[in-house]
């Protein structure tokens, strides 16, 4: 291979290794020397740097760059010359660099490149000779138009996502609820759940309810529930036709039920057009009916109206029918008692052929006393004629036979009372006595179950509930449905709502891949 021809490269000044002084130092050269007016000379941070080194180089104790600036200026050096950079980078060793004068890296120690010979026609102007203000200048306007271009293309991306999604689908919303959308008409009407007042107010905490919302509100929550229930829609349907009402294409399609559709299309439907609200502070339930027709709506307000009384009537059929069983059954167990007793004495009286018991023993009683007393009178006068001296024996014998007879009239009649063949009269009289006594205790068990009854009948009465209607349903002159305005606005805040969601999620999502 052939080596390049050395004539094209001479060494220049600074080949011998020592820094030359400028041959005539430039008058702002001259003029800055002191660091204040080197600071307003605007000094690249690269220039200065290379000051320091070429300081350094030629063994100046400098304290910072501008100091190496202004000490190289005084000693006549011009840190910025191309002689002086070339030899901060010049390789130290003995040998002499190709092209160099012989001996040169030996006197100076160190080995300096070979200088190009400049060329005219096809040197550039230099970068350093520029003022460093203008350069920082442009470079910060190309940072400012590369940020405002950015800005600009980020600017029509984003509207042009907003408008695919979320300005053309709310001004889709908007055409078809102001030229396509079926007008619905709506009918309202508000009901009041009742309850009867019984005679006498109920005690406890439960008369603190008696009479306010409070005391009705399950009943109200329970028939809001049924009238959104898919019971009173299938109730509906069957009664009024409210599949067949919707399936007509008079409706609008995206409004408009399936010819055969299921009941829980249907129903979704019906939660739609049919809005029951409850107040409780109130105890109002408020109800809305929505069809494509004013008539339509007005009939099925009423046919859910009187679906809601019936179930009023079912909610506490129930429970008056318990208590009212059970006060029946009890009166009914009283009264079979009370006729198994009279039956019973019945029976115990005629077995023992007494009608009545008490007045007999009442006269037995009597008859025993007459003969006691007619006893003792004849013992008295047995007495006297025995108290004589010669007593008349015919007499005292006719005494004693009477008295004897009269005891033994006694003795009968004790024993018929005590031990009587078919039962002694005493025996037969407590069993008549207790009989009767049943029978007494009997009635009067009858008499309280009459009265638990009677308070019964009294109780059902007053958990009787009433429907009463304080707003009735009137067919509307004017459709109330669609609001295009409001469902416009509601539609654009949905789809700007769901975008700024996705939005924020890619965001996060993208962050956290690439942190």
């Amino acid at each position: 291979m052939g080596q390049t021809p050395p004539s094209i490269t001479t060494p220049g000044p600074a080949a011998a290794g020592i820094a030359q002084p400028a041959a005539s130092p430039s008058p702002a050269a001259k003029k800055a020397t002191s660091i204040d007016e080197i600071r307003k000379e605007g000094l690249t941070g690269r220039q200065l740097r290379m000051a320091r080194r070429v300081a350094q180089k030629n063994g100046m104790a400098v304290t910072s760059d501008f100091d190496a600036v202004r000490q190289l200026r005084a000693a006549g050096i011009d840190p910025f010359q191309q002689s002086t950079i070339l030899e901060l980078v010049a390789p130290k060793g003995g040998t002499d660099a190709p092209g160099a004068a012989p001996g040169a890296g030996q006197q100076a120690g160190r080995v300096q490149l070979p200088q190009t010979i400049p060329r005219e026609d096809a040197n550039l102007p230099s970068t350093e000779r520029a003022n460093p203000m203008d350069v920082r200048a442009k470079e910060i306007m190309q940072i400012q138009r590369d940020i405002a271009r950015r800005r600009r293309r980020k600017l029509a991306l984003l509207f042009t996502r907003l408008s695919i999604f979320v300005l053309l689908p709310t001004l889709f919303v908007g055409w078809y609820f102001t030229f396509i959308a079926t007008p619905m008409f709506a009918t309202k009407s508000e009901f009041v759940i009742q309850q009867a007042e019984s005679g006498a107010s109920a005690g406890g905490l439960g008369g603190l309810f008696q009479g306010t919302s409070m005391a009705t509100q399950q009943d109200s929550i329970a028939v809001q529930s049924f009238l959104q229930s898919r019971e009173a829609m299938v109730k509906l349907s069957e009664d009024h036709a409210f599949k067949q009402h919707f399936s007509s294409d008079k409706i609008d399609p995206i409004q408009r039920l399936d010819a055969d559709a299921t009941n829980e299309s249907a129903y979704s439907l019906y939660s739609d057009k049919v809005k029951v609200s409850y107040d409780p502070t109130e105890g109002l339930l408020r109800m809305e009916v929505i069809a494509a027709s004013p008539e339509a709506s007005q009939e099925f307000s009423w046919a859910l109206i009187g679906y809601a009384e019936e179930q009023v009537d079912q909610l506490t059929q129930r429970l008056r029918e318990d208590q009212m069983a059970g006060a029946r059954a009890s009166y009914e167990a009283a009264e079979l008692r009370r006729t198994q007793a009279l039956e019973e004495w019945l029976t115990i009286q005629e077995a023992s052929e007494i009608i009545d018991p008490i007045g007999e023993t009442g006269a037995l009683t009597a008859q025993i006393s007459a003969l006691e007393q007619r006893r003792q009178q004849f013992q008295l006068t047995l007495s006297d004629r025995l108290s004589v001296r010669t007593p008349n024996e015919a007499q005292v014998a006719g005494l004693r036979g009477q008295i004897a007879n009269i005891e033994s009239l006694i003795s009968e009649l004790r024993q018929q009372m005590t031990a009587a063949s078919g039962g002694s009269l005493a025996s037969r009289n407590t069993e008549l006595r207790l009989a009767e006594e049943n029978y007494t205790f009997q009635t009067l068990l009858v008499q309280q179950a009459l009265t638990q009854m009677e308070a019964a009948q009294i109780e059902a009465n007053r958990q009787v509930r009433y429907l009463s209607l304080g707003v009735k349903p009137v067919a509307p002159d004017e459709a109330t449905y669609p609001r295009a305005f409001e469902n416009t606005v509601l539609a654009f805040l949905i789809f700007a709502g769901i975008y700024l969601m996705i939005s924020i999620t890619a965001s996060i999502l993208r962050e956290q891949v690439t942190s």
